[in-house]
């Protein structure tokens, strides 16, 4: 029994040492948010250059900051075949763009979001919870098949976003 009592205190230990990495890796999976780098801006801007590019040399028109007619436009190099499933990086700078216009609409702002999954670029309103992952909203439809929509994922990350926010006093 006495040899079982010494025991006792070294299998607590033993356990205790065996979990501790599992509480440790827990918390290094905490949400993060931080503005984008000099890195990550820099590839925005590049991602935004080789869409507008393609467009342009494709098309003849360039991106313009003006919701409707860049949402025309994005949907024209879909439906034309310009830009394809298989053009994931295409299809992201294409992301970049549309969250260009929703941050501008939606008064939100580019920010680096990190979680267990990785690092991803977002849009988020002020210091809320509330974020949009525009980057992949147009990449994962296309890349699903079928017909992608531009302006019903446009109307609906605006509905959805203005959804998520706390009403205004005296609204």
């Amino acid at each position: 029994m006495q040899r079982s009592i010494r025991f006792v205190p070294l299998f607590c230990l033993l356990t205790a040492s065996l979990l501790w990495p599992l509480r440790s890796a827990h918390a290094q999976f905490e949400v993060t948010y931080s503005q984008p780098t000099y890195l990550d801006r820099q590839y925005m801007s590049q991602q935004r250059t080789g869409i507008n590019e393609l467009a342009a040399n494709n098309t003849g028109q360039r991106f313009s900051g003006m919701a409707s007619r860049d949402i025309a436009l994005m949907q024209r190099l879909l439906d034309q075949g310009i830009v394809t499933p298989t053009m994931t990086r295409e299809l992201q700078a294409l992301g970049i763009v549309l969250g260009d216009l929703l941050a501008k609409e939606l008064q939100m702002d580019w920010v680096i979001f990190e979680d267990e999954v990785g690092r991803s670029r977002a849009l988020r309103f002020g210091d809320s919870e509330s974020l949009l992952f525009p980057v992949t909203m147009l990449a994962r439809r296309k890349e699903g098949g079928g017909r992608t929509d531009v302006q019903e994922i446009y109307d609906s990350a605006v509905a959805m976003a203005l959804a998520e926010r706390e009403p205004l006093p005296f609204q």
